[in-house]
């Protein structure tokens, strides 16, 4: 009897301190469960969204690459978008020097052609890496009318001084790609992992704060694409 009575003792003990711990952890645990902030609910949907659009073309649908380029190129406007964990993460990204002719740092417009040296709105797939002009790079297809030359004109990522926060730091704005999406190189590692391989960038003036409501860019020109592709061809 007395042997079942201990046993009883330490099994109820057993239970207790489990139960307790459970309650311990429990307030972590609903923490890291709680709602996204407005931002991050917008970018989720953002995503969700383009992905379906996409459908079938997409190899890989966890993550995903937004560029808002609503937002001032010091900004960080460039997010990844992890559908799987719900959450995301920005980091500074270029626009073009054809659609920022002034190089204010805002975009002005968007173009497809080619020599334009502008960004290009919509849906791009991922491919492989390859070293280039500038080291290691990732090819981009682009899956929209707005964006079909993106393999000729050799829109891609890749890495670049001009697009880190001591550039920022110096001169309040990035410097500009020919439509490139550069990154710092201390990012562009983060972006070839994350991003390659058949997953979905998604680029336009989306104008999502920090806080998640909206940015009103100030009224911009859209410039002369043709006059600047005539210039650069």
């Amino acid at each position: 009897m007395r042997y079942h009575a201990n046993m009883e003792r330490r099994r109820f003990l057993t239970g207790a301190l489990a139960a307790g711990a459970a309650l311990t952890a429990s307030p972590s645990r609903l923490f890291a469960q709680a709602a996204p902030d407005l931002r991050t609910r917008r970018l989720l949907d953002i995503a969700r969204r383009e992905v379906e659009r996409a459908g079938t073309q997409l190899w890989r649908r966890d993550l995903v690459g937004i560029a808002d380029f609503g937002l001032h190129s010091s900004m960080p406007r460039f997010h990844f978008v992890d559908l799987e964990a719900g959450r995301a993460d920005s980091v500074l990204v270029t626009h073009g020097s054809g659609s920022d002719p002034e190089h204010d740092g805002w975009l002005n417009g968007y173009s497809n052609l080619p020599n334009s040296w502008a960004t290009s709105r919509g849906a791009y797939i991922t491919w492989e890496w390859y070293t280039g002009r500038y080291g290691t790079s990732v090819r981009l297809g682009g899956l929209d009318p707005t964006n079909s030359n993106a393999f000729p004109r050799a829109i891609v990522m890749h890495a670049a001084s001009y697009s880190t926060p001591a550039h920022v730091a110096r001169w309040g704005r990035l410097g500009r790609s020919n439509g490139c999406f550069a990154f710092g190189p201390e990012i562009f590692p983060q972006a070839l992992t994350r991003l390659m391989g058949g997953r979905l960038l998604f680029a336009d003036s989306l104008g999502i704060g920090p806080d998640g409501e909206d940015v009103v860019a100030p009224p911009q020109k859209t410039p002369d694409f043709e006059a600047i592709a005539a210039s650069n061809g």
